[in-house]
């Protein structure tokens, strides 16, 4: 998701307080540029997705007396929205885990952020923090080629990759883990025990 873009967020609340507070919410996240639709019945949200297909769409789980998750999304399956419960007031976790997220009316403006960020795939830096431990399997063999020190074009040939997709993937591992030298790398091989001590040149 590009920073400049903007994020088409459908709310679907009959409560004009609340549905006009969370626009004034959605307007003010810091990390995406948010236009909010605001409907108040489901024939406006029939139309909102027939005309303008929002990215995501807020509704209140009781929205036209009983919102149907599960007819919504097979009537808009090849459309990707994404389903964010609005929780008013005490709702059935079991309701709850059909939908994609879910936020309350109780969230501040940085939880808010998150879990919008969270469907975006825009990591906050905790998120980054947590997937220290989610490289993948090639992303892991390619640590330890850097940790034995293997120049990229050994690394290309031992894993028969090209020499632009071994940078690209060393490119993705310092985003992942934040570390951007050899060294720090290192630590982090013996640390996840990818590799022991004697497999590291020079120590």
């Amino acid at each position: 998701m590009k920073n400049n873009e903007v994020i088409r967020i459908a709310i679907a609340e009959t409560s004009v307080i609340i549905r006009g507070g969370l626009t004034a919410a959605l307007k003010r996240l810091p990390n995406v540029k948010v236009q909010p639709i605001e409907l108040l019945s489901i024939e406006a949200l029939h139309d909102c997705v027939r005309t303008q297909c929002p990215d995501m769409l807020i509704v209140n789980p009781a929205f036209g007396d009983y919102f149907d998750i599960g007819k919504f999304r097979e009537e808009t399956s090849g459309k990707k929205i994404r389903v964010i419960a609005l929780v008013t007031s005490f709702v059935d976790a079991s309701l709850l885990s059909k939908y994609d997220e879910s936020i309350s009316i109780f969230d501040d403006l940085e939880r808010l952020s998150k879990k919008i960020s969270g469907l975006l795939n825009v990591p906050s830096e905790e998120e980054d923090l947590e997937n220290q431990d989610a490289l993948s399997q090639r992303e892991k063999e390619i640590v330890i080629c850097v940790v034995k020190g293997m120049t990229n074009k050994e690394i290309a040939e031992k894993l028969f990759l090209s020499i632009h997709t071994v940078i690209t993937h060393r490119r993705n591992i310092s985003k992942k883990l934040q570390i951007h030298s050899a060294a720090g790398l290192t630590i982090y091989a013996i640390v996840n025990k990818l590799v022991t001590l004697n497999d590291v040149k020079g120590l």
